[in-house]
């Protein structure tokens, strides 16, 4: 592809208007935000109106008269729309990790008797140690097998299987469909972690019959870093599943401060403490723009720009040393692209350097996100030629960019 086709690209792009949404640096290629997505413009005005007004001058009247209280089943509602969802089966609220805990520790609840917690080997660090600590405190057993073994592993011990549905590294998406299917057949739960997945590929809880999900509200959503997170329990169970984390804002009525927990019979029991109201209002604004969007021209154009990265990556530098590890088949993948390099982490600060972001992950891979809202195809164009300049003269191989951060 020459420069020009990728110019025709973006002339006949029904997303480039959003490109203006967002408030990033000059000449620079962000192809990092499914780690962290740059500030949309609304976003920033909304923070500084919820400062400066609502809590500046209305202060704690806000509760009720700037709807704070109810930022965390609003906003939840709102993603709804995004992965598949009714409005009353999504809450916003804590961080994946907690929303993690609570509803495993919920989903073992659900299925006394069973007490095997189903994952796969190189899942997301956090959530294989979030499980493990579970495991150990309630008496269960978190099981993690490889991939291709995991489908034969759901027994009648599984209680849950837990997956990241578009793997953080490799970006391999699960079939939801059919893992659900083969958990429901065994009489196991199914909870998905859809980090890598809301706001980038069309995602449809209840079309695959799904019973629980979490998600991050910082990476395609662009809430701004630790956004509040999400979680999402299918109606079916909201009136059984029992979180541990038994905090007032689950309370049936948390203003009538009871000295004893009754939980309410819905979506609200998932809540705990009082809701973070900075980063919900960010992160609605944030959901807003991206509900303007139709998630299938999301995930079609940024399948269309991965597949332009590969092929170029592919024909430029060839026997430079880069492997790909991402599936090559859009149906199998989420919307980042992974290669491997010997040199991985010194060929991402090069890049870094010449204004081309993408990151890193332990031992090799070199990890770069195609956030359609805000990328065109030229920039991907330029991306990848800038890598094939990288790595044609050697600049990488320098002491600056050999020398590890704690953070990349």
């Amino acid at each position: 592809m020459t420069r020009d086709d990728a110019r025709r690209l973006d002339a006949d792009d029904p997303l480039a208007r959003f490109r203006a949404a967002f408030d990033l640096p000059e000449g620079m290629i962000y192809l990092d935000g499914n780690s962290l997505g740059p500030p949309p413009r609304a976003a920033l005005a909304r923070l500084q109106e919820t400062a400066a007004r609502e809590w500046g001058h209305d202060l704690i009247t806000s509760w009720n008269v700037n709807g704070w209280i109810d930022a965390p089943l609003r906003v939840g509602g709102k993603i709804a729309g995004l992965v598949g969802a009714k409005p009353n089966e999504v809450a916003a609220a804590d961080s994946t990790s907690v929303n993690l805990f609570k509803l495993a520790a919920g989903a073992l609840g659900l299925r006394p008797g069973r007490r095997v917690i189903l994952s796969e080997t190189g899942n997301f660090p956090t959530d294989l140690y979030v499980l493990e600590g579970l495991a150990r405190t309630a008496g269960a057993e978190l099981r993690a097998v490889p991939p291709d073994a995991l489908l034969d592993a759901v027994d009648g011990d599984t209680a849950v299987v837990v997956l990241t549905h578009v793997h953080y590294k490799s970006a391999r998406r699960w079939d939801m469909a059919q893992v659900t299917a083969r958990a429901h057949q065994a009489g196991a739960l199914m909870l998905w972690d859809l980090s890598h997945s809301t706001g980038a590929v069309a995602v449809d809880l209840n079309g695959a019959n799904a019973d629980l999900a979490v998600g991050c509200g910082y990476k395609y959503l662009n809430g701004g870093p630790g956004a509040p997170a999400f979680l999402f329990v299918a109606e079916r169970h909201q009136a059984q599943i029992r979180s541990p984390l038994s905090g007032w804002m689950g309370h049936a009525e948390p203003f009538a401060f009871e000295d004893g927990y009754r939980p309410a019979g819905d979506i609200r029991a998932q809540l705990c403490g009082t809701p973070g109201v900075l980063g919900l209002a960010a992160l609605e604004a944030a959901v807003d723009l991206q509900r303007e969007a139709d998630p299938a021209a999301v995930e079609a154009k940024g399948q269309a720009l991965c597949d332009l990265f590969i092929g170029e990556v592919e024909g430029r530098c060839s026997g430079m040393g880069v492997r790909l590890v991402t599936p090559r088949q859009a149906a199998e993948r989420g919307l980042h692209v992974s290669f491997t390099h010997p040199h991985g982490y010194a060929v991402i600060q090069a890049l870094i350097a010449r204004g081309v972001v993408g990151d890193f992950r332990s031992p090799d891979v070199i990890r770069f996100g195609f956030s359609p809202l805000y990328l065109s195809h030229e920039a991907v164009w330029r991306a990848a030629e800038i890598l094939h300049e990288v790595l044609a003269t050697g600049a990488w191989d320098r002491p600056e960019h050999h020398a590890r951060a704690a953070v990349t």
